[in-house]
């Protein structure tokens, strides 16, 4: 059965898909992961926000730098996750090869199904590239808030990939 690969985007690569990158790793074996985002400053490392959120979900903290998302990475990528419907209409706009593969965290949390049948199947039967954004599907972002935000947007994100982790399975 081949690894899956999936990308978790935000938009700074700095705080939400770096925490759901390493909850993905943690929680999901058998899974390549890479984040990146959206408008990202090349190289920057995680705030201090970041790596204390990401220390109070007990996990080790990653070596991370951001960086944008790449045409490659996106073309090999088996799932997209964003963390806010924004990361979606951005694919959906300078990716569409991708969309069909590209949707909210909570989304796929709430509407991937289970099962035996293949992955990318399941996927597609999604029709993720059509769906009506909504509101209640963002994240929110943490940036500029105080460490609290942060430990808050990380147990939110550690909730939905519990709800996720089983869906991911290759089938």
């Amino acid at each position: 059965m081949a690894e899956l690969h999936v990308v978790s985007l935000c938009t700074g690569n700095a705080a939400r898909s770096v925490m759901a990158g390493v909850l993905l790793e943690e929680h999901v074996p058998g899974l390549t992961v890479t984040t990146s985002g959206t408008h990202v400053i090349e190289g920057m490392p995680m705030s201090w926000r970041t790596r204390d959120a990401i220390e109070g979900l007990g996990l080790e903290v990653p070596m991370h730098r951001s960086r944008q998302a790449t045409v490659e990475e996106l073309d090999r990528a088996d799932l997209v996750i964003a963390l806010a419907g924004e990361h979606v209409g951005w694919m959906r706009r300078t990716h569409p090869r991708a969309a069909p593969r590209t949707a909210t965290l909570k989304r796929l949390a709430r509407d991937l199904p289970e099962g035996p049948e293949p992955f990318a199947d399941r996927v597609t039967r999604l029709h993720l590239e059509a769906v009506a954004l909504e509101s209640w599907e963002d994240v929110i972002d943490p940036a500029g808030g105080d460490v609290d935000v942060f430990h808050e947007t990380a147990r939110e994100i550690e909730t939905l990939i519990h709800a996720l982790a089983p869906r991911l399975a290759a089938g």
